[in-house]
């Protein structure tokens, strides 16, 4: 059991620590369960424990309804994992945004990773009324305020120091282009410390993407983590190419998951995962990866191991 009066506030977290050393980084992604049931979250633990640096844990992502985030990171933390705990703006103001994070602070989560959050219309509550009193750049800089300076955005002082990793997502392909790096220089303005970004499958896409950052030195002022998942059939391939927004699936992989046997569906969309991470590893300015096995978390330590991830660096 965590002792609230010594929850380690003092240090940095273990991905902080890991990514100033310079250690490639792996971060997983933990999606909170749709009910109560804290052993669906303990079996998807086992699968991440010792394998991953941080897992992410999802604040009611596709705007359907689960098991808060904070608990669930609360959760891993007594648990022996470090989380990363999501807050998105859909859902709060910025009063109740500020208190979930010093709660979380108080606790000993140390890395945020700040989102707007899908709208409502993804998920079963399409009747649901957006919050958004904020905009998740807007967000980085109230969060960079509680950790550097003490204060909340009404300009009370904090008692107490909170110490957070701040993150914040990108999507190298949504349109335009051009304008993806810019965004993600203005995340780095607001306090974003690191960066997510969303599934890459096009792979010289986002190579031209890394060209940009380089050239602003973005890759020098924030680590970006990658985002990789795995293909589990020809179904979530063509699903993603065709139904989720801003994903940019190329025709190859599509032809390379048409093409395995039935039988060898998983393997092949396993195959084109391992093999995105090491190209990733290869490219100037990428500090890790953020691993998103969905709902297919036991693959996460074979992913690894074929990628030469494994075993994780011990950080003192």
């Amino acid at each position: 059991m965590i002792n609230p009066k010594s929850n380690g506030n003092s240090s940095k977290s273990r991905l902080q620590t890991m990514l100033e050393s310079g250690i490639f980084a792996v971060t997983a992604e933990c999606g909170p369960p749709q009910g109560v049931n804290l052993e669906v979250v303990a079996e998807k633990a086992e699968y991440l424990k010792g394998k991953v640096d941080a897992v992410n844990v999802t604040d009611n992502q596709t705007a359907i309804i689960r098991m808060s985030s904070i608990s669930v990171a609360l959760y891993l933390l007594q648990s022996g994992i470090e989380p990363v705990m999501q807050i998105v703006c859909r859902d709060r103001n910025r009063i109740a945004i500020q208190s979930d994070l010093l709660g979380a602070g108080g606790w000993g989560i140390k890395n945020v990773l700040c989102l707007s959050g899908d709208h409502q219309q993804f998920g079963k509550n399409s009747m649901a009324k957006n919050v958004y009193d904020m905009d998740s750049i807007q967000l980085l800089q109230v969060v960079r305020a509680m950790r550097d300076d003490r204060r909340l955005s009404c300009g009370s002082e904090i008692a107490g120091q909170p110490v957070f990793f701040i993150g914040a997502a990108a999507n190298p392909f949504a349109d335009p282009f051009m304008f993806r790096v810019l965004r993600l220089e203005k995340k780095a303005l607001a306090g974003a410390n690191f960066i997510q970004t969303q599934c890459i499958f096009n792979v010289e896409k986002f190579e031209r993407f890394m060209v940009e950052v380089r050239k602003l030195g973005l890759h020098e002022r924030l680590f970006i983590l990658a985002g990789v998942t795995p293909f589990k059939s020809l179904g979530m391939a063509k699903y993603m190419k065709t139904k989720v927004p801003g994903m940019d699936v190329p025709d190859a992989l599509i032809e390379r998951m048409q093409q395995a046997p039935k039988e060898a569906k998983a393997e092949e969309g396993i195959k084109i995962c391992v093999e995105t991470i090491q190209r990733m590893k290869e490219i100037p300015g990428v500090a890790g990866i953020h691993l998103m096995a969905i709902e297919w978390e036991q693959k996460v330590p074979e992913i690894l191991e074929r990628a030469g991830l494994l075993p994780r660096p011990k950080v003192i």
